[in-house]
């Protein structure tokens, strides 16, 4: 064999073997991502569910644990709760509507943010039209489960919630579910007044997919919720409901029906709840670094299979030239 033959060699094993190394560094780094990509999520999940705060849900008997989270945070003004679903949550309002997007209850940094009241509202719902705003979430966390008063049978069925401010507990009476603009001013206008009230309540009706009667007047106060949907980049699912002085029994809760989404999977636990709580950017890693795993595998035995192969070649010849010399 010639010498440059044999630093040939040496080279292309050398490039092999950095990039076999390169390949196994991609792949734990790929992995790393995955997984910290899973926990991310997670984590984010987590701090948005319900639970996380009902220690300090105020109730007709105590309002001492919401006082323990206005004095965590002094721009939380009230709590909300609409009967039969999961949205549960405390309301904070700040002087803009930027701080509460991507800021939790507690004033932390969160991707999650909190349900909070538009800054030029009255922060004791005084105002004609109020309008809360919440992120939509996967998993029903935050506003992620208004688009299922979308189904004509969900939203007949959910029509009271509760909003407790100042000290004592009020009543919603859900009247509207509808899909606008984000940039609907007539909509989202916090500045209407009794003489406009009445043309503010038939757009309102206007654009609703479903409408329950229940007598609005001028001289009523109403809610927004609204938070953005899944399917249109300026699309916004808005369910709208009038405070009444009135509170209303949760019959949800009565019956121990307290899960709002007949369309969710539990996937709390188990294989099972790992995979459907998957991300689709972790299955595509997932799908490359198998790919790579099992290109290396491959090329490895390949290698192998190879090597004995030359060496069965290499012995064979040597019994020859030994039969030749004999």
């Amino acid at each position: 064999m010639k010498p440059y033959d044999k630093v040939g060699k040496i080279v292309v094993k050398m490039l092999n073997s950095t990039v076999n190394f390169a390949v196994l560094i991609l792949l734990l780094l790929l992995l790393f991502l995955g997984v910290y990509s899973l926990w991310d999520s997670k984590q984010v999940y987590q701090v948005a569910q319900t639970n996380q705060y009902d220690m300090y849900k105020p109730t007709s008997e105590e309002v001492e644990s919401f006082a323990d989270l206005q004095a965590i945070n002094s721009e939380v003004i009230a709590w909300l709760t609409i009967y039969g679903t999961n949205v549960d949550y405390p309301i904070a309002q700040a002087s803009n509507n930027s701080k509460y997007v991507n800021t939790n209850i507690k004033n932390e940094y969160s991707l999650s943010g909190a349900l909070f009241l538009d800054c030029d509202n009255s922060s004791e719902f005084s105002d004609f039209n109020s309008i809360i705003y919440g992120h939509h979430m996967d998993k029903d966390v935050m506003f992620g489960g208004l688009e299922y008063f979308g189904d004509k049978e969900y939203f007949d069925a959910r029509r009271y919630g509760s909003l407790f401010y100042s000290g004592r507990a009020y009543g919603i009476e859900f009247f509207a579910f509808m899909e606008v603009d984000a940039y609907d001013y007539t909509v989202y206008n916090v500045n209407v007044t009794a003489v406009d009230g009445q043309q503010f309540i038939g757009n309102l009706l206007s654009k609703s997919k479903h409408i329950r009667d229940i007598g609005l007047n001028t001289s009523d106060r109403i809610l927004l919720l609204s938070t953005c949907t899944s399917d249109s980049t300026n699309g916004r699912h808005i369910l709208a409901g009038r405070i009444t002085d009135e509170t209303f029994a949760d019959i949800f809760y009565e019956d121990e029906v307290i899960s709002a989404s007949p369309y969710r999977v539990d996937s709390s636990a188990g294989i099972k709840g790992m995979i459907e709580r998957m991300p689709r950017f972790a299955w595509v890693l997932l799908v490359i670094v198998v790919g790579l795993l099992v290109y290396i595998i491959c090329d490895r035995l390949y290698k192998r299979l190879r090597q004995k192969r030359n060496k069965k070649r290499e012995r064979e010849n040597e019994r020859k030239t030994d039969e030749k010399e004999n």
